[in-house]
């Protein structure tokens, strides 16, 4: 059994979230929250999500594993306005979603989670982190789109660098501790990542007034922030590329 009632705004953080890495995914609902892991096609980044029942208007689970298509919830969500509410039902004897937008109903199929894997999350000794606002992250990323289709993350005792070089141009972007939220960082860590998934990522982070990052050297980094008013927390790795000296 699966009943509940969301607002737009909140399954669309949700959505996106997911979204940003895979087409579909395996989210398994309890009593007390929705959690859903997955890993993109190429294994470059993993998203791992865990949201309160609190962040629902209405929210009745028993335990329960849907695979769902998010294009087919975002044509949903596209029928929605900021206020909206969205209910979703398990018809567990036809095995479909159906989803209620005003007064449209759409009943809509689900994945087979007989082939989805677990994707299992390493545990990493990330030595330095900083809490900053998602504002710096995409004034940086906007910097660096013509720059390289890669960027460096440094996080140093005094603050946090983004940077990012071609040949003959470069963009460099320094944020002192004085205008972090946090910062904990004994020595200086340094990892190259590929613009286009922190882009997307850091885009997902969009309604999150900040951003914790975990880094360390030649390390994944590890981007966390809440959604849906701060029911849902999102954790995002992403693999560093090893620069070649």
């Amino acid at each position: 059994m699966f009943d509940a009632r969301i607002r737009s705004e909140n399954l669309r953080e949700l959505v996106e979230v997911i979204g940003t890495l895979v087409d579909e995914a395996k989210f398994t609902f309890t009593k007390d929250e929705l959690t859903t892991k997955a890993v993109d096609p190429a294994h470059v980044a993993m998203v791992e999500l865990v949201v309160s029942k609190n962040a629902f208007e209405k929210y009745k689970s028993d335990d329960l594993e849907l695979g769902i298509h998010l294009d087919k919830l975002r044509s949903i969500l596209k029928l929605t306005k900021p206020g909206d509410e969205v209910s979703l039902h398990y018809d567990d004897e036809k095995n479909r979603l159906v989803i209620q937008v005003g007064n449209i109903t759409r009943t809509m199929s689900l994945v087979d989670t007989a082939g989805m894997s677990e994707p299992k999350v390493h545990k990493l000794n990330l030595p330095a982190s900083v809490s900053i606002k998602v504002q710096e992250l995409t004034q940086g990323i906007k910097a660096s789109e013509s720059i390289s289709d890669h960027l460096a993350l440094v996080i140093t005792p005094d603050g946090f660098e983004m940077s990012s070089e071609a040949e003959s141009d470069s963009t460099h972007l320094k944020v002192p501790k004085e205008a972090l939220t946090e910062l904990k960082c004994k020595e200086n860590v340094r990892s190259l990542f590929p613009l286009d998934y922190f882009t997307n990522m850091v885009k997902a982070a969009s309604s999150a007034d900040t951003v914790t990052m975990h880094l360390g050297t030649d390390f994944p980094v590890k981007l966390e922030f809440s959604i849906a008013q701060g029911h849902g927390n999102v954790k995002y790795l992403l693999a560093p590329r090893i620069e070649t000296k």
